[in-house]
């Protein structure tokens, strides 16, 4: 291996060590289990990597990141392949933040939604990502994805229990 190719894998390696948690994160979301999200964050990242020199180029690897693993993942919906489900219960993790109960059952009413659904969904608001933006990663416009989302939305609001808010 030259010393391009160290580099390059180094600056690789560097790169999953930062954006390793957002897209196993994201994975999760759209998977609901945690042995299918490992599995579609390394494809992602097998597939970043061969294409790394291109990418490690571009403007914003993460961006590319996420469409290959948002493909991916809708790739793996359409042909079906991926029909294994190891556990239904998902492995205790560190709690920060909002009641874990209610994760649970957002990561379970998302599996409900259709895989593109799911991916607006996850996009909009886990991500935080515009309409324009999604629009452009799921190669959509920008009306599909305002009306994906408030229907999944819709869909979802029954299945998830939100506390009820308290004024101060």
């Amino acid at each position: 291996m030259g010393v391009k190719a160290d580099q390059r894998t180094e600056e690789f390696t560097s790169f999953v060590l930062e954006t390793g948690t957002q897209l196993h994160r994201a994975a999760m979301l759209l998977t609901g289990d945690h042995h299918q999200a490992e599995d579609l964050t390394q494809a992602t990242y097998a597939k970043v990597f061969v294409h790394w020199k291109r990418i490690s180029r571009t403007d914003s690897p993460l961006a590319y990141a996420r469409t290959t693993l948002l493909n991916t993942f809708l790739s793996q919906r359409r042909l079906r392949r991926n029909s294994e489900r190891p556990t239904d219960v998902l492995p205790e993790q560190a709690h920060h933040g909002p009641d874990p109960g209610i994760r649970v059952d957002l990561v379970s009413a998302l599996g409900t939604l259709p895989p593109l659904d799911r991916a607006v969904v996850v996009l909009r608001y886990w991500e935080d990502r515009s309409v324009a933006e999604t629009a452009h990663d799921l190669d959509l416009t920008e009306s599909v994805v305002r009306t994906r989302a408030h229907r999944a939305l819709q869909r979802l609001r029954p299945l998830v229990t939100l506390p009820e808010r308290t004024s101060p």
